[in-house]
């Protein structure tokens, strides 16, 4: 009797307490929270009665032994164990959704599915490039491909918490210090170019340095497109002039409009070609029109200081035959430079 009243008076989640399983649902439940933010907003969305998924969080932290979540009148706050547990569940759910899948696929009841990300405003050859390649390795492979048209922070938090498998984008610092548990395989570079004044000194040469181009206007951005690239190429140029700063162009979207502003302007403007919204589809003879119209020229910065990295990223728990397909289509990339946006 006395060892029974001991072990009921210890804590939930003790060594000494009756054996407890964590179940998917609390794990699922507990991820819908933390990333909803609230309690009624993560009931929505796993249509369940929200005093139910409170019981089921409740309960998981009973399993635990310790607090996940601070909850206050803004909603719900991770705790250090809480951020532990988050990271732990999502790759559970990825590898048990991947490996349903497997198992159907083996039983004839469907195919494994590759959920890859291609932001809105990559290139189009580096887009072309790469699906021309992962779309034949994935038929080999009986594995269906899902596009999933989003942008991408310069962090890849969509494939960090399993939301996606895999996805294209620009690369923070060459491509290094990406958080785990991300795996990359570089595919090229982007080497902006420059238009600026016909009458710049620069002009004739070709070329211009850093230090001109900082004493000059300068259209780039807005930084939410990329903020990653945005602050690389910031960095570089403030090294040269700590006061620098670049000016959002007028249309984003249109470059020849942010040259023909650039001709306009009261001082010596240049405009940067963006690895996001880039010239590739001004031929030639568009360009030279463009030129002498607004009596600007195309040039390149000395010394190639701005470079914008893509790569292909993924997540390393994803089963081995969908990292083959993902590395299988880095690899015939090559990393042979991208087409300048010219």
């Amino acid at each position: 009797m006395k060892q029974r009243e001991a072990v009921a008076a210890q804590p939930p989640g003790s060594a000494g307490s009756a054996p407890q399983n964590v179940e998917l649902r609390h794990l699922r439940y507990f991820v819908a929270v933390a990333e909803a933010g609230t309690f009624t907003e993560a009931a929505q969305r796993m249509f369940i009665a929200q005093p139910t998924l409170s019981q089921q969080l409740r309960r998981l932290e009973d399993i635990v032994g310790t607090r996940l979540l601070h909850r206050t009148r803004e909603g719900v706050r991770l705790t250090t164990a809480g951020a532990v547990l988050l990271d732990t569940s999502r790759a559970i759910l990825s590898l048990v959704d991947h490996g349903m899948s497997h198992t159907r696929q083996a039983a004839g009841l469907g195919r494994q599915r590759l959920r890859m990300v291609v932001p809105p405003d990559l290139p189009d050859a580096l887009a072309a490039q790469t699906a021309s390649r992962l779309l034949p390795a994935a038929a080999a492979a009986n594995v269906d491909v899902t596009w999933v048209e989003t942008p991408l922070d310069s962090q890849f938090s969509l494939i960090q918490q399993r939301k996606a498998d895999a996805g294209l984008g620009w690369l923070p610092a060459q491509g290094e210090d990406l958080p785990a548990p991300l795996d990359v395989m570089r595919l090229g570079e982007f080497e902006p170019l420059l238009w600026i004044p016909s009458r710049h000194p620069a002009a004739r040469r070709g070329t211009l340095t850093v230090e001109e181009l900082t004493r000059m206007t300068v259209l780039y951005g807005p930084r939410r497109a990329d903020a990653g690239t945005y602050d690389q190429w910031l960095s570089v140029l403030r090294a040269a002039d700590p006061g620098f700063a670049f000016t959002d162009p007028p249309f984003r979207h249109s470059p020849p409009m942010s040259v023909a502003f650039a001709a306009t302007a009261s001082r010596p403007t240049a405009v940067l070609t963006s690895p996001c919204i880039t010239m590739d589809s001004t031929t030639a003879a568009r360009k030279q029109q463009l030129a002498d119209t607004c009596d600007m020229a195309e040039v390149s910065l000395q010394r190639h200081p701005l470079v914008a990295t893509a790569g292909l990223v993924w997540n390393t728990d994803l089963p081995r035959p969908l990292q083959q397909i993902l590395f299988d289509t880095a690899d015939g990339a090559g990393c042979a430079p991208l087409a300048q946006a010219s």
